[in-house]
């Protein structure tokens, strides 16, 4: 069985962490949550994450990356840039890249990509705004819908989840 832990904290964008949470449920992959809080959190919009009231929330000295097969990244800026901050994170981050595990990451969760610094020759989507941020970072920056370099599969924008999570979960298996 299949293993996946999604990251985020405080203010993560709602969409971009719910749809791919009951996604990976419905393909049968266990999920695990970190949060930065260690506690649920509100979405930028209001939802409690995680949304399901049962769902453990775990801290990031509690996850280990050998028990994962997919780390999903979900945006929100004003969660982001607290996120990208906690050192574990970012090693952990990096460290699952290092393992060629799959990540899927939206939006400004970018950000925490270019803190893992992971994206340095990459083909990578992004938030419009981080555009610069990105090639400052040395990634070759695009925004279609369904970004694939090697594990790591982006996409810039909620809009864009159906392919995004379709090409993550292709990766996911054959890996």
């Amino acid at each position: 069985m299949k293993k996946g832990v999604i990251i985020s904290g405080n203010l993560a964008q709602d969409h971009e962490f719910i749809y791919p949470y009951y996604r990976l449920l419905e393909e049968g992959i266990e999920v695990d949550v970190c949060l930065l809080e260690g506690k649920p959190v509100k979405g930028i919009l209001g939802t409690t994450l995680p949304p399901n009231k049962n769902q453990e929330v775990k801290e990031i000295n509690n996850i280990k990356i050998d028990d994962y097969d997919i780390l999903v990244l979900p945006g929100g800026v004003k969660a982001m840039e607290k996120v990208r901050q906690e050192k574990k994170i970012i090693e952990f981050i990096s460290k699952f890249n290092d393992q060629k595990k799959t990540i899927a990451c939206i939006c400004s969760g970018a950000q925490l990509l270019i803190s893992a610094k992971v994206v340095k020759g990459r083909k990578i989507a992004g938030y419009y705004s981080m555009k610069d941020d990105l090639i400052n970072a040395g990634a070759n920056y695009t925004d279609e819908p369904a970004v694939i370099d090697d594990n790591i599969i982006t996409t810039a924008h909620y809009k864009d989840m159906g392919p995004w999570m379709k090409e993550a979960l292709k990766i996911l298996y054959k890996n």
